[in-house]
């Protein structure tokens, strides 16, 4: 896996793609008058909105495959970590016990 990218960071990338997709598709929308521009100064904030909407739904269905990979990528370390923190708490609640009975 060395020369392979992180499964996060293609997916973050492939999931902002798919948002900046739906951003110009939008724009675009917007400037040929077939949506609302929104109502006066938020134009910009409706466009992103949509966006965002219109793009989350897409990155479930599109992404699934670069998702588990990042899941399986990720979990390793997290259960690393878990075990890591489950023994220090093991280590205090002894080193507490020990203190008590002292």
């Amino acid at each position: 896996m060395a020369g392979k990218p992180s499964a996060t960071i293609r997916y973050t990338t492939m999931r902002l793609g798919i948002f900046f997709a739906c951003l110009v598709a939008v724009l675009g929308l917007v400037e040929l008058g077939v949506l609302p521009s929104g109502i006066g100064d938020a134009n910009y904030i409706w466009v992103v909105l949509l966006a965002l909407l219109i793009s989350a739904p897409l990155s479930l269905v599109l992404l699934r495959k670069q998702r588990d990979e990042m899941s399986q990528q990720i979990t390793p370390k997290v259960e690393g970590v878990r075990s890591r923190l489950s023994a220090n708490r093991n280590q205090e609640d002894e080193a507490d016990d020990a203190a008590r009975t002292s």
